[in-house]
């Protein structure tokens, strides 16, 4: 049985947010450039074996687009976060995985043209699959949602 268009392409941004939220971790634990990260993710994780196991294809212009945001508005994005985190926890002191998360998550909803809420269920799905038996899901919904008010308050 084949996929039809639509959930194909759904599938391959899912995986593109999923890896655009890798990809933004390894950049800032290894100090990589953007365009290094980018090359990698493009020539070897995209469909990649691993444990027997293909990965998804991801689409590629999503996912550019995710962590080129990420980047260029790191600081907005960061600004913006912090304010949705409780004030003794700037976003320095959350766990590496989950701000590289908000970082993706906030530039589509900064720059991106998908709708705040599909936005917030792709981003709290990626957190279930980082941490399937913690509370980090319902703490990741609460942070985008408030993230999301803020970058397109017009949505609500």
């Amino acid at each position: 049985m084949t996929q039809d268009r639509g959930t194909q392409r759904r599938q391959m941004r899912a995986a593109a947010r999923y890896y655009a939220v890798q990809a933004l971790f390894q950049m800032e634990q290894s100090d990589s450039s953007v365009d290094d990260v980018r090359r990698e993710f493009e020539d070897f994780r995209f469909g990649e074996i691993f444990e027997d196991v293909e990965m998804a294809e991801g689409d590629v212009k999503l996912f550019r687009k995710l962590i080129e945001d990420a980047v260029t508005h790191q600081s907005r994005i960061d600004q913006m976060t912090d304010r949705a985190l409780v004030a003794k926890w700037p976003i320095a002191r959350i766990d590496p995985t989950l701000r590289a998360l908000f970082r993706a998550a906030g530039a589509e909803l900064c720059e991106g043209a998908a709708p705040p809420k599909v936005v917030i269920n792709e981003f709290v799905d990626i957190a279930k699959a980082f941490h399937p038996d913690g509370r980090e899901p319902k703490f990741v919904n609460a942070v985008l949602d408030h993230m999301a008010r803020e970058a397109k308050s017009d949505a609500f």
